[in-house]
């Protein structure tokens, strides 16, 4: 039991820091935060858009975000900092993005196509979002829309290389829930033959039809009279 107890507290304490992270980086645009203990020290991994706030001018920024950490018993953290190569194509980001345009301007469906002709620009195989809550203001009831574009699977194998992300934003009218699913570019389907680069398909040649033997020559001589 206290072996139960041991890793449960463990996994409160990696929620909460997390939690802190992202709401202290969120100028930052955090995608993920990975960490892993060691008898040494604790290594926490940050993927973030913009790495130059987390890490600020000379590093001051991430030597209080260590400092800051101390209040979670993480006496040693190694801070990794990480940026996205994409973000266009990073679920978490773009549903951050959607919720911060309807709290700001609140045209739904307006931010819904520029999020989504991002993700197809960048070269994504397919995407889909989906907006739900009090979407037409105060009093309005709640209603979903969504809107998709590609190729994207809705079950099997496939939906483990979907990329997706949920968030919740809290305007005055209330709570609104964004769902974004993504799949990658370079994205093998199974249902399509992939021929290596130098795989050529065979070309078949029709037989050819068999020619007749011409019939010998015939001389024709006038006949003796």
């Amino acid at each position: 039991m206290a072996t139960e107890k041991k890793f449960l507290q463990k996994a409160i304490n990696d929620f909460e820091v997390k939690a802190f992270l992202e709401n202290k980086l969120e100028r930052a645009g955090v995608s993920s935060v990975t960490i892993q203990r060691t008898p040494i020290a604790t290594r926490i991994t940050l993927e973030v858009q913009k790495p130059g706030i987390v890490v600020g001018k000379r590093g001051t920024a991430i030597d209080e975000l260590a400092a800051d950490l101390k209040q979670f018993g993480i006496d040693n953290p190694q801070i990794e900092v990480i940026e996205v190569a994409v973000p266009a194509l990073d679920s978490k980001l773009i549903a951050h993005r959607i919720a911060k345009s309807i709290e700001l301007r609140g045209n739904v469906k307006q931010s819904m196509r520029i999020a989504l002709r991002e993700i197809m620009a960048a070269g994504a195989l397919g995407a889909e979002i989906r907006v739900s809550g009090k979407i037409v203001g105060k009093g309005g009831k709640a209603k979903t829309i969504t809107v998709r574009s590609g190729f994207l699977k809705k079950s099997g194998e496939l939906m483990k290389l979907v990329r997706k992300a949920a968030f919740t934003t809290y305007p005055k009218a209330g709570a609104i829930g964004i769902r974004v699913k993504i799949l990658p570019p370079g994205t093998k389907l199974p249902d399509k033959i992939q021929l290596p680069p130098e795989a050529k398909p065979a070309v078949v040649q029709a037989p050819a039809e068999p020619v007749a033997p011409e019939a010998p020559a015939v001389e024709e001589k006038p006949s003796a009279a």
